[in-house]
């Protein structure tokens, strides 16, 4: 088996939606593997108390206030781990919001906005970072979901960012073959984080309650492992369940099986948008 020599050792990590979920246990889980760490989000009064508990305990770590769907927001947030640390050696593209509703009842605002976020946030850093990436050698990840690989019923605008998100990562690792470049793709299973809550709804405002069982997911902090083993051994694709592997399986050898197979699943749920 291959063994890696990566250690996260004093490497400068940029980890975008840093505040909650599988963004902070990211934060945490790197900066105690002795990453430097650069936290964007909105919510910046969060990120200051996590860089100030962080920083207490010996940890690098800055907070950078990070709206990535403005493109100069994202701009700030590379040079911000520049002008900190010097150099960028993994980009992790993790900031995202979901939705759940028929496309045929969604406002198309709604769309857009998953776009925004989830596809062109990864877009804007990806881009402003992929410089100094390269002279590293470095990684890029986008955090992304089974959704990305087959069509998920009531999530349109998921699904379509995360295949576009795909589509660009894909295509960035080959345009770079030759130069050392690491590209990820990462799809945790359902995970306990705040995502179904704020999930938009057809007209745009948030689910505010989560349709499954949170207590029988992932942890945020068993994804940031996986994400951070997938980076040290250089990992293609990161599935993270065996559901997970078996629906990408599928979709390559029957993928009509796999239709009736999340629509059945996804019709289940609490309050589903269709039966």
């Amino acid at each position: 088996m291959f063994k890696s020599n990566f250690t996260f050792q004093e490497k400068v990590v940029v980890i975008t939606g840093a505040s909650s979920g599988i963004g902070l246990a990211c934060v945490q889980v790197l900066a105690n593997k002795g990453a430097k760490v650069v936290m964007g989000a909105r919510s910046f009064d969060k990120l200051k108390e996590i860089e100030r508990s962080l920083t207490a305990s010996g940890h690098s770590v800055i907070a950078v206030k990070t709206d990535v769907t403005q493109e100069s927001d994202c701009v700030n947030l590379i040079n911000s781990a520049l002008n900190a640390f010097g150099r960028v050696d993994v980009l992790i593209n993790n900031a995202g919001i979901s939705m759940r509703a028929l496309f045929v009842d969604t406002n198309i605002k709604v769309i857009r906005q998953l776009m925004e976020v989830n596809f062109f946030g990864t877009v804007y850093c990806t881009k402003h970072a992929l410089p100094y990436l390269l002279e590293s050698k470095g990684s890029i990840v986008g955090v992304s979901s089974i959704a990305g690989f087959h069509g998920l019923p009531g999530r349109t605008g998921y699904s379509a960012s995360k295949f576009a998100m795909h589509g660009f990562l894909e295509t960035l690792r080959i345009e770079n073959l030759r130069n050392g470049l690491h590209v990820m793709i990462a799809a945790p299973g359902f995970t306990s984080t705040n995502v179904r809550r704020a999930a938009l709804t057809a007209d745009g405002t948030p689910q505010g309650y989560s349709p499954r069982e949170e207590k029988k997911m992932m942890t945020a902090t068993q994804v940031a492992e996986r994400i951070a083993k997938g980076i040290m051994y250089r990992r293609r694709n990161v599935i993270m369940t065996f559901e997970g592997k078996f629906s990408v399986l599928l979709q390559r050898v029957v993928p009509h099986l796999l239709d009736y197979i999340f629509y059945r699943i996804m019709s289940k749920e609490p309050k589903s948008p269709f039966k």
